[in-house]
């Protein structure tokens, strides 16, 4: 057996900066990824954990056009919708914010949890069947962070209605839909998320979010 690696002070330091500065990117060049970093950072992503070792994350790597033109469809008309959902002191500012790179971005990734799955043989799953899901955002979570490791941009499109996009993508009925992602180099960074910048909202105390019992 190898010995573990040392993850020293420096590195620690390296890994805040990158919790710091991966943001959800919703400007992007149009400059093309270079062959093969899509696959590589899937395979990245499956090394997240799963419950019962069970990998329920499933990729759909979205080039077609015209699928992408009916995703960009499904985000309008659900977008259109939550702007008329929202507070009417806040629809101005909701109109202006940029929600979505879909028109930009190179590369778009839609990721599902297949709840059939034999792989894991239910461990860990009876009292809590969503761990299926829960554990794909966690490879979600692990693809976000080796994309801007490479200095590649991720944004999550989550206005979009889960089946519409299921019958667009044309995948098993038992597989539920995660989210949408926007891929590719951003025009402009910033370690303040954009929501912020304008306005929408901002962060919380760290202490606000943290019982003791």
């Amino acid at each position: 057996m190898s010995a573990p690696p040392v993850f020293d002070i420096g590195f620690q330091n390296r890994l805040r900066d990158l919790l710091v500065w991966r943001r959800d990117v919703r400007h992007f060049r149009r400059e093309v990824l270079p062959e093969g970093m899509i696959e590589h950072l899937i395979e990245l992503a499956c090394l997240s954990p799963s419950v019962g070792l069970s990998e329920p994350w499933r990729f759909v790597i979205v080039e077609d056009p015209e699928r992408r033109e009916r995703v960009r469809a499904n985000f309008t008309a659900a977008n259109a919708e939550a702007l008329a959902a929202a507070a009417p002191d806040r629809q101005a500012l909701y109109a202006r914010l940029k929600l979505a790179g879909l028109d930009a971005a190179p590369a778009h990734l839609a990721v599902f949890a297949d709840s059939a799955t034999g792989q894991g043989h239910g461990l860990g799953r009876r009292t809590m069947p969503q761990m299926l899901e829960y554990s794909v955002v966690t490879a979600v979570h692990t693809l976000w962070l080796a994309a801007r490791a490479e200095g590649v941009g991720m944004g999550w499109v989550s206005i979009l209605d889960p089946e519409e996009m299921a019958a667009i993508l044309e995948v098993p009925p038992v597989w539920s839909f995660i989210g949408y992602f926007c891929i590719g180099y951003p025009s402009t960074e910033d370690c303040v998320p954009e929501l912020e910048r304008c306005g929408w909202e901002c962060r919380a105390p760290r202490e606000s979010f943290v019982l003791r019992r």
